[in-house]
């Protein structure tokens, strides 16, 4: 009797079937977990904001990268006089929207006595807002959240 030795064709379809399924499990979940970092790095960019923002309102008596304190709303982040022309809080934003990959939205109050910062988190409509996408907001009140959408033109807040 003859005997050979190695695999059928039957057994080496189901070997590869099955790495097949785990490796698309495997993918899936990885998928999951960069979302999760990329919103995690929003967090966290956001947060140090608020870090700076209080070291120059020590130095300035407001939330100014000047002793000139911005006496008009902006709804965007920049202007020399406000907390949005410091550089480092600059930085913070551009990293956090890199990671978000969307949008970011700043807003400052008359005087310089408030600001907020919000930008789009990577995972979409995680919270069950109508807008389909959430963005992480920070504030000069200390609040840290999940909104539903952009800040409005002037909210200083987090709503």
């Amino acid at each position: 009797m003859k005997r050979t030795s190695g695999f059928t064709l039957i057994e080496l379809l189901v070997v590869i079937a099955i790495i097949g399924i785990l490796s698309s499990v495997v993918l899936a979940s990885l998928n999951t977990a960069r979302g999760k970092g990329a919103d995690a790095a929003v967090k966290s960019n956001l947060a140090n904001i608020r870090a700076q923002a209080e070291i120059l309102f020590d130095n300035n008596g407001c939330y100014s990268n000047s002793s000139t304190c911005q006496a008009t709303l902006l709804s965007s982040c920049s202007g020399a006089n406000t907390i949005f022309g410091n550089s480092n809080v600059l930085q913070q934003i551009a990293a956090a929207q890199t990671a978000g990959g969307g949008t970011a939205t700043c807003n400052t109050s008359a005087g310089a006595g408030a600001w907020a910062a919000a930008t789009q988190l990577r995972t979409i409509n995680v919270f069950g807002g109508s807008s389909g996408t959430d963005f992480w907001c920070v504030d000069s009140t200390g609040a840290s959240k999940v909104i539903d959408n952009t800040l409005g033109g002037s909210a200083t807040v987090c709503p």
